[in-house]
């Protein structure tokens, strides 16, 4: 009998100790051999929850990592080395050869002598036509009004069945310099062709993620008259340079800045980002912004030279989906 008790004690100690280490592996997560792969679960639902379990196990093993690091460099105060900068898409971009440098002659003569000339040497004043494709629905046409709103001078017109080659004739007669087209799809816009006139260039965009005023939350007041001061961020290559000279060609020379307004053209990743806010000065030192709307995402399509010509027109640049040499880092604004 002593001897069965003897070797029952250490059996007891093991099953107490294999207990333990159970509990400890049930209170820190599931624990997965280095080989182990979700995909060769053939149940769909047990598969499902196993990814689950997985993901969460990564992320509290990222988030300890997160606060040990923190500790170390906490305790090093001063002799910590520096911190590791993440890796994006933007610092990761390929560098483009027709990146502009604003010192070049070279390109100081090209602004000198292009379309956009006549506006910053002051000898014409921007006037918008806005008009839609035919038989526009409520949201495109709320969409055109608000942007005459943004746009100083600029007057909506319905085009009534007209084709664009007989518009444009009428808008050059009437002092027109710019003609711009909401085209829309399924009710939604999701198109903008804008025509520089008398003598082109035309781009064709993509319109995205249209927000009106009353959709938006927290906006402020209906905007004023006074003219906006504009900001064109990251237009840096040849072909960003046109489009940013494009976009600010819309607006008169001298922003009333009594008004506080401010319309942003914002390109990051070939993505162009439209806001319109207005500033709030809260006191001598500092200042909010207050969206007043409308916003919406442009995508360049094409850059077309002369007026709007869809068959026999020259093109200066034109997207192509799939180009052998794309890249996730290669942009062309």
């Amino acid at each position: 009998v002593k001897l069965v008790k003897s070797d029952e004690a250490p059996v007891q100690e093991m099953e107490q100790a294999e207990g333990e280490e159970t509990e400890k592996k049930s209170e820190s997560g599931p624990c997965f051999p280095p080989t182990f792969s979700v995909s060769e679960i053939k149940n769909k639902q047990r598969r499902h929850s196993m990814f689950l379990k997985l993901k969460e196990e990564k992320r509290k093993q990222k988030l300890e990592l997160k606060k040990k690091k923190k500790k170390e460099r906490k305790a090093l105060g001063d002799k910590a080395p520096p911190k590791e900068v993440p890796k994006t898409i933007e610092n990761q971009r390929i560098y483009d050869e027709t990146t502009v440098n604003p010192e070049d002659e070279e390109v100081a003569f090209d602004e000198g002598t292009d379309e956009f000339s006549a506006y910053f040497n002051r000898l014409t004043n921007p006037k918008v036509l806005i008009t839609t494709s035919d038989r526009p629905r409520g949201r495109t046409v709320r969409f055109c009004e608000q942007l005459a709103t943004v746009i100083p001078h600029a007057h909506v017109y319905y085009r009534r069945g007209l084709a664009l080659k007989r518009v444009i004739p009428q808008c050059v007669s009437r002092g027109f310099t710019y003609l711009m087209v909401i085209n829309e799809d399924r009710k939604v816009p999701n198109g903008l062709v804008l025509c520089h006139l008398p003598d082109g260039p035309t781009a064709h965009f993509k319109v995205s993620n249209v927000r009106l005023r009353k959709e938006m939350k927290r906006r402020g007041k209906d905007p004023t008259e006074h003219v906006p001061e504009v900001i064109l961020n990251n237009f840096t290559t040849r072909l960003g340079h046109s489009i940013g000279r494009m976009f600010a060609a819309l607006f008169p020379h001298d922003p009333q800045f009594v008004g506080r307004q401010v319309a942003t053209f914002h390109n990051q990743r070939d993505f162009i980002f439209f806001r319109f806010h207005r500033y709030i000065f809260k006191n001598e030192k500092k200042v909010g912004i207050q969206e007043l709307g409308p916003r919406f995402t442009l995508k360049l399509r094409s850059l077309q030279k002369g007026t709007f010509d869809s068959k026999f027109g020259e093109y200066e640049w034109v997207h192509k989906r799939h180009e052998m040499d794309s890249s996730r880092r290669k942009f062309h604004l």
